[in-house]
């Protein structure tokens, strides 16, 4: 990783892009695609697709999604605590004592998810978090005061907290599910364009809004774009960390490379090749399996129009859906490297279909 990726890295992983209020992320992420693409198309909901090569029949697309987790002010009491509904998968177990940013239209404001003290807590019974009684506290003591700085009902709250490194070989933070893929897409099209390697085909570089409440980004572009193949790239579970069952779960461990995903959603032919792919690049890959979705931007995407051929490669993480997010730098650079040799071997007008 190079200085000038490293910075477009921290500065856009340190954005706040709660879902369903990316622009601010989405613009980031465009400014530093820019260099590396012909022509870019955005939609009614903030959805992003930079093209290489465009106006071509055969469209390819590599997508990633680029909101995060958040809270949204559901009630403001009356002596100036804010109450809170998820906005995606958020999660009110960690989220005691944790830092937050409201954002307003005045600007981001300071507030924490506060908690009683423990010794309150067992003194009769254990108080634990849940959706009825974590809050937000803003040093305000009036439903007024609140207000006043432009927190309503329907103001956002994303936790507070930066990427950084660990022990030199991993890097931390919040919202790499899944800006990360949107780091390692803007990679594949820089690699593609200072490589100089003339494409057969449309390349769309896709970062897509709205996954964390349901893919609905990905299927709002889908259509617009009516790809005949999709590569999609997420986060998947670390489930050699604690706390995970392996037999349930599946067994993927961070740098040990990508993983690949079998499932309906995910078209065969296509993942032949993209194994075929690794094995002769000696790119080390994992396994998964889903027996009905995958829970990601790839389900979108197949079940699109006619169908599109799709595949989905993950980059293996810790602790999802915290502000510790986790993932190792050589899985990293090895889902870039995959995708990048995939997308160069391709010939336009490949047929995926398994009937000819």
């Amino acid at each position: 990783m190079d200085k000038k990726s490293n910075l477009f890295l921290y500065n856009y992983l340190n954005n706040t892009s709660p879902t369903g209020f990316e622009t601010s992320g989405q613009k980031i992420w465009l400014e530093y695609l820019k260099p590396y693409i012909d022509e870019y198309i955005t939609d009614a909901y903030g959805s992003v697709a930079g093209i290489i090569n465009p106006g071509k029949k055969y469209k390819v697309v590599i997508e990633a999604h680029a909101d995060e987790i958040s809270w949204f002010v559901k009630f403001i009491s009356e002596d100036g605590y804010i109450y809170v509904t998820r906005n995606g998968g958020s999660d009110h177990m960690i989220a005691p004592s944790m830092r937050v940013n409201i954002l307003t239209e005045k600007g981001p404001v300071k507030g924490i998810f506060g908690w009683p003290a423990i010794h309150v807590r067992t003194s009769e019974k254990e108080i634990t978090p849940s959706m009825d009684n974590i809050f937000i506290d803003v040093g305000c003591s009036k439903k007024s005061e609140v207000e006043k700085l432009g927190i309503h009902v329907g103001s956002v709250a994303v936790f507070e907290d930066e990427l950084m490194e660990l022990n030199e070989n991993f890097l931390c933070g919040r919202a790499l599910d899944n800006r990360i893929g949107g780091y390692m897409i803007a990679e594949v099209a820089r690699k593609i364009k200072e490589k100089k390697k003339s494409l057969p085909f449309s390349l769309y570089i896709v970062n897509a809004v709205q996954e964390e409440i349901g893919l609905r980004g990905a299927e709002m572009i889908s259509r617009k774009i009516k790809p005949d193949v999709a590569i999609i790239t997420d986060v998947c579970h670390d489930t050699h960390s604690p706390l995970y069952d392996k037999k349930k779960q599946g067994d993927q461990k961070c740098g040990n490379g990508p993983v690949l995903t079998y499932g309906p959603a995910v078209q065969n032919n296509l993942l032949k090749m993209i194994i075929e792919v690794a094995d002769k690049k000696k790119i080390r890959f994992q396994r998964a399996a889903v027996s009905r979705s995958t829970g990601t931007d790839t389900d979108s995407f197949a079940y699109s129009g006619e169908g599109v051929p799709s595949a989905l490669i993950s980059l293996p993480l810790k602790y999802m859906h915290t502000t510790v997010e986790t993932v190792h730098k050589d899985d990293l650079e090895k889902v870039i490297e995959l995708m990048y040799e995939f997308i160069i071997q391709l010939k336009s007008g490949h047929d995926f279909r398994y009937i000819k």
